[in-house]
């Protein structure tokens, strides 16, 4: 919110948008602990820890206040003394921050999840009654609801029963199965953020390929053994991507 016609407030106004949209600046460290490079052009991923200068801390507070806000996050959510934190620089801003967090397990998601499908195998869906059932079989309808002059019957559709290893996850995504079986894994992906004039460039996934080499001292981690937390839409894009595979790594607070 600001005052239009005001002139501080208009500059404030700008500042924001361009921050927002092109990145916060950033003027560089003396010290900085570049853990990629890309290119003559000074583009470069910077990792910053708890330990850190409280000058290096700020500005990473800076951009993480930015990321709660876009991602959904509750204020001083999203940061921990645990996490490591990888900031895309180019052209002298933070374009795009990847945070990091230990994790001792993670799940594995069924490809064919379907946000349809509920625990029990069991969906229900609203079908014209004038409609076939696409040789479904169906059982008697619980109701009937009318709109206009159009009639939609309900109808349980059963389905094979789940295995008994899985369970289901309720994202923004929908419904998401995923194996009970616990999986051993090191590096949780807590959050992923691009500023809107940088995004679908691979700005993501430079920052992932950044933390799995330098995660963990002297090893670089397998796809296998990094997870995603619970994804957006677009989160959910990334890691099919990413991972080549929609049975992409997940875990919850529990697996920390």
């Amino acid at each position: 919110m600001y005052a239009q016609g005001d002139e501080g407030d208009e500059k404030v106004h700008r500042t924001f948008h361009k921050n927002y949209y092109e990145g916060i600046q950033f003027k560089g460290w003396g010290n900085e602990r570049v853990v990629a490079t890309f290119s003559d052009n000074g583009d470069r991923v910077v990792l910053v820890v708890d330990s850190n200068s409280s000058t290096q801390k700020n500005k990473v507070k800076q951009v993480i206040e930015m990321m709660e806000k876009e991602l959904g996050f509750n204020e001083g959510q999203l940061l921990h003394k645990l996490c490591k934190v990888y900031l895309f620089i180019s052209s002298h801003r933070i374009v795009g921050c990847l945070v990091a967090e230990p994790i001792r397990t993670a799940h594995k998601v069924i490809s064919s999840s379907s946000s349809r499908d509920s625990n029990d195998g069991t969906s229900t869906k609203l079908l014209p009654t004038d409609l076939p059932a696409n040789g479904m079989e169906s059982r008697k309808a619980n109701a009937t609801l009318q709109f206009g002059q159009f009639n939609f019957k309900r109808e349980i559709i059963r389905r094979g029963n789940l295995s008994d290893k899985a369970k289901v996850e309720q994202w923004e995504t929908g419904a998401i199965l995923c194996e009970e079986e616990a999986m051993p894994a090191l590096c949780g992906f807590r959050a992923i953020w691009v500023v809107p004039s940088n995004r679908r460039k691979g700005i993501a996934s430079k920052l992932i390929d950044a933390a799995r080499k330098s995660f963990c001292t002297a090893q670089m981690l397998e796809v296998s053994e990094c997870a995603f937390s619970s994804p957006t839409s677009a989160g959910k894009a990334l890691a099919c991507s990413y991972s080549k595979t929609s049975s992409f790594m997940v875990y919850k607070e529990e697996d920390l």
